[in-house]
C-alpha cells in the first residue's frame, strides 16, 4: 500500500503541472468595448414607425444639435417622438404652411434639454422648458400631469399620452406620443383664426326700423329743402323781370 501511494504522489505532481500550464495558456476574454457616442436617429430608426420624425430632425439639423449635446452635457436631454400616424393624423398642409425657422422651432418644441424618467414627469414642476423659444426667448413649455404608470402631456392646443420608451437610460430618454406636440403659441385659436373686426354697436334704445325710418325723414327733408330754394330762384327771377319793364315805360 505505501509503495503504491510513493508511485501516485508523482503522477498526480505531473498531471497538477500539466493542467496548470494548459490553463495559463489560454487567452484572456476580450474586454467589452467602450459604448458608442449616442445617436437619437438611430435609436428611432431601431423603433420602424418614426420616419417623418427622422425626416424633420435631419432636415431642421435638430437631431445632429442633440447628438452632440446629449454626448456633452450632464443634464442629460428627453425627446418625445410622435409616430408616423401622428402626422398623418395632422389636418392637411400643416407642415407645408410652415417657415424653415418655425420647422426648426416645431422639431425643438418635441425636446427638453433635460433627463426624465416617467416618474419625474409625474412629479415635475409645470411647465417643463423644451429648446423652443418665442418672441423675447420667451421658453415654450410642456405640461405634464397623470397617476401610476400612466403619463399625459399638454401643449395648451394639443392633448396626448405618454406611450413607451424606445430608450430610458441616462443620459437621453426618448418616449413614443401618439399626437404631434403643436404649441399653442404657434397652432392656438388667435393664430389659426384671426379676430375679425367687431361690429359697430348700434345706438341704445334705438331699433333698427326707427333708424331706417329717420334716414327716410332726412332725404325727405333734403328733397324739400332743394325744392323751396329751386322756388325761391324763380319767384327772385320773375320780380326782377317786372321791374326792369317797369323801368322801360317810364324813361
Amino acid at each position: 500500500m505505501a509503495i503504491t501511494r510513493l508511485t501516485l504522489a508523482p503522477l498526480l505532481l505531473i498531471a497538477a503541472v500539466i493542467l496548470s500550464t494548459e490553463t495559463s495558456a489560454q487567452p484572456a476574454a476580450p474586454a467589452p468595448e467602450p459604448a458608442g457616442p449616442i445617436n437619437v436617429t438611430a435609436i428611432l430608426e431601431k423603433g420602424g414607425q418614426f420616419e417623418t420624425f427622422i425626416h424633420l430632425l435631419k432636415i431642421t439639423q435638430v437631431g445632429s444639435q442633440v447628438d452632440i449635446q446629449v454626448n456633452s452635457s450632464s443634464e442629460g436631454m428627453t425627446v418625445f417622438a410622435p409616430t408616423d400616424n401622428a402626422f398623418q393624423n395632422l389636418k392637411a398642409g400643416t407642415l407645408n404652411k410652415l417657415s424653415s425657422d418655425e420647422q426648426v422651432k416645431l422639431i425643438l418644441y418635441h425636446v427638453s434639454p433635460k433627463y426624465y424618467t416617467l416618474d419625474d414627469l409625474l412629479s415635475v414642476s409645470n411647465p417643463v422648458r423644451t429648446q423652443a423659444s418665442g418672441r423675447d426667448n420667451a421658453v415654450y413649455g410642456l405640461n405634464f400631469t397623470g397617476e401610476a404608470n400612466q403619463v399625459n402631456v399638454s401643449t395648451g392646443y394639443v392633448d396626448t399620452r405618454v406611450s413607451n420608451a424606445l430608450r430610458s437610460q441616462r443620459p437621453l430618454a426618448v418616449y413614443v406620443v401618439d399626437k404631434v406636440l403643436l404649441p399653442g403659441e404657434m397652432f392656438g385659436e388667435h393664430k389659426l383664426s384671426p379676430i375679425a373686426p367687431a361690429p359697430k354697436s348700434p345706438t341704445p334704445g334705438v331699433s333698427d326700423d326707427d333708424t331706417k325710418s329717420n334716414s327716410t325723414k332726412k332725404a325727405a327733408a333734403s328733397s324739400d329743402d332743394k325744392s323751396a330754394s329751386g322756388e325761391r330762384r324763380v319767384g327772385l327771377g320773375f320780380g326782377f323781370g317786372l321791374v326792369v319793364l317797369c323801368l322801360k315805360f317810364l324813361f
